[in-house]
């Protein structure tokens, strides 16, 4: 039995066997991630013992080593994803030393692999739809991220040239109100409204009346603003590339809700989730099949509660928060909204903070429970029902 361990990074790889004995077969050596790397490594694996089995280790490093992995697993070659932590636990519980660099770390993952106690578990690939749910959704997150910051700036502005503005608009810088500051910029031109303007603004948003308009130029024409050229002139940037993301958060919205009218997913059966915030689970957690029961896609998701017992002291402390923060904050946002769309999910929720528990501690029971119903739709294949909460 061969056992292989890959250190991933960015521009090379470090490879390390090693037999069943602890024999060191070849010791660490580097190759490039790239196509004629990849060939280094071939004929390495290729120069192997036949009749031996191999077993594969790689560090889950994002999306460094996909290539690699495409190419082991058109190559005939099946290897097992390793969480990084475990890799460093483990490490540290081998030896005092903190010497730590790539070579070594091919080495340790070796070791790894060949531990009895962990089941080798092969990597298996997800789909098509799957990779780039999880590549839209993560980008998508991004572009809105981006886009928040964007209405920070306009404020930051708007607190120089126009403070009254946003208050004007209840303080909420969306759709009429940046429509406005689009077509006139500012307060000066505001001020100079005449009926055209206000018959375009309202054919723009017909909630605004046009008395509330007229207000809104009085205010322009009273307002204790300073307004200068370079101001004017970055608001207009910053409009410019606010109105370029939303654009484009509209274009990776689009492309998700086709993938998701494709893929059928049971996720989105569930009331209260939408498909955006489907995709980007069915993306994070790729393939659900790899997880034996809820629990360890529980763990997966990084919020299952830590659990410290030594003696007669037994207590659970925070939660871990391992694995992708990207997925948590989808989990938590579509926690508060089935507690909205489905009366069992907020009976629950209600329980929990009967219980004493804060917001954020129930809202986390809530996502767990909700974990739970989702491996168990996707693992069956089956639509949501609402009994499956009691």
């Amino acid at each position: 039995m061969y056992y292989i361990g890959i250190d991933i990074s960015k521009y090379k790889h470090d490879c390390f066997i090693m037999n069943e004995t602890g024999q060191i077969i070849r010791d660490s050596f580097s190759f490039d991630n790239s196509q004629e790397g990849f060939k280094t490594l071939l004929e390495v694996l290729k120069s192997l013992d036949c009749s031996q089995k191999i077993k594969i280790g790689l560090e889950a490093t994002g999306h460094y080593g996909n290539n690699l992995k495409l190419f082991l697993n058109d190559n005939g070659f099946s290897f097992m994803e390793f969480n990084p932590l475990l890799v460093k636990r483990f490490a540290s519980s081998h030896t005092l030393r903190r010497t730590k660099t790539d070579k070594c770390d091919a080495s340790v993952i070796a070791s790894v692999v060949s531990d009895s106690t962990i089941e080798y578990k092969p990597y298996r690939f997800s789909s098509y739809h799957i990779q780039e749910l999880k590549s839209l959704s993560r980008e998508r997150e991004s572009m809105i991220r981006q886009r928040s910051l964007q209405l920070v700036h306009i404020t930051n502005i708007l607190d120089k040239i126009f403070p009254e503005y946003k208050a004007f608009f209840n303080n909420r810088l969306q759709g009429t109100a940046l429509f406005i500051l689009e077509k006139f910029k500012s307060p000066s031109r505001i001020a100079k409204l005449n009926n055209h303007d206000i018959e375009l603004i309202h054919n723009h948003s017909r909630k605004i009346p046009s008395s509330k308009l007229i207000k809104l130029k009085e205010l322009a024409k009273k307002s204790i603003g300073n307004e200068t050229k370079y101001s004017i002139s970055l608001l207009k940037s910053i409009l410019n590339i606010y109105k370029s993301l939303d654009a484009e958060v509209s274009n990776l919205e689009s492309q998700i809700n086709e993938i998701m009218n494709q893929y059928k997913s049971p996720v989105a059966s569930i009331p209260g989730i939408s498909k955006i915030s489907a995709g980007a689970l069915i993306g994070e957690f790729e393939d659900i099949t790899r997880f034996d029961n809820p629990n360890q896609l529980i763990a997966f998701c990084g919020v299952e509660p830590s659990k410290n017992q030594s003696g007669t002291m037994d207590f659970k402390g925070c939660m871990v928060k391992h694995g992708s923060g990207h997925l948590r904050y989808v989990l938590f946002n579509v926690a508060m909204t089935v507690i909205v769309h489905n009366p069992v999910f907020y009976e629950f929720y209600q329980k929990k903070r009967s219980e004493g528990k804060c917001h954020r501690v129930a809202l986390s029971h809530v996502v767990k429970k909700l974990i739970r119903i989702i491996f168990k739709l996707e693992k069956d294949n089956l639509m949501f029902d609402s009994n499956f909460l009691k």
